[in-house]
């Protein structure tokens, strides 16, 4: 088999920190007043480009085959499927100010339409009501071409025999949290409610992306047995805007 993959260190550089919360939250109180909690919403514009190295057809069809790979490419979240293209995720526990939320989602991965355009929608998570959030996520996913030596040199392109067009899997993420606080949270100032939270979810949206596309390029190129050059340092988020 002839890849050069990144190893286990630099995966493990890339999981989900499990940690990443311990400097924002202590523990969730008072969560008798969220009935009567006014919805702070936080929001955030996202999009990046994870580059596969085959052509258009052959990552459609990896993606059309999802079922077989992305609850491994999406762990530590814990997935289960719903239906024909859903899922269930459990993100993981978020929050600031001494209050936590566990964030769990119901998405459904919509088979591409006449355009090519893939979507990634809000569904519904049978017998789950969320305590104290909502969530709106719309996600939309072209495959472009793009020439490779965008992306490296012809030394490795000769070394690995990469082909001269790979394909790009970009998508744009338009995210919408509210969040019930509680009231010892509500009495703080609204600018700095605003700005934590926003800057909070903006991190999170970073490292989950981050996390989901490099094991997803990994599985990616093992299943088709395909060489993956040596990824270079970039700014992963081509635009990222919190609002």
């Amino acid at each position: 088999m002839h890849q050069n993959l990144a190893g286990d260190k630099t995966l493990e550089k890339l999981e989900i920190n499990e940690n990443l919360i311990t400097d924002f939250y202590l523990s969730t109180t008072e969560i008798e007043t969220l009935e009567t909690s006014k919805t702070t919403f936080f929001k955030t514009k996202y999009s990046d480009c994870m580059e596969l190295y085959a052509d258009i057809e052959t990552v459609a069809k990896y993606f059309k085959s999802h079922r077989s790979w992305f609850d491994r490419c999406a762990h530590p979240m814990k997935v289960e499927a719903l239906g024909e293209n859903g899922y269930d995720l459990l993100v993981g526990k978020f929050g600031s100010f001494g209050y936590q939320v566990e964030v769990r989602i119901g998405l459904e991965l919509v088979p591409p339409d006449s355009a090519g355009r893939y979507k990634i929608i809000n569904i519904k998570v049978p017998n789950y009501t969320s305590p104290g959030y909502e969530i709106k996520f719309q996600s939309e996913m072209r495959l472009v071409e793009l020439p490779t030596d965008k992306f490296c040199n012809q030394k490795e392109i000769q070394e690995l025999g990469l082909p001269p067009i790979i394909t790009g899997a970009k998508w744009n993420l338009d995210l919408t949290v509210g969040i019930k606080f509680p009231k010892f949270i509500q009495k703080m100032p609204s600018t700095l409610i605003k700005k934590t939270g926003n800057n909070l979810l903006l991190k999170i949206v970073r490292q989950v992306s981050r996390n989901l596309s490099y094991k997803t390029q990994i599985d990616f190129h093992t299943t088709y047995n395909l060489p993956l050059p040596k990824q270079r340092k970039r700014s992963w988020g081509t635009t990222a805007i919190s609002r």
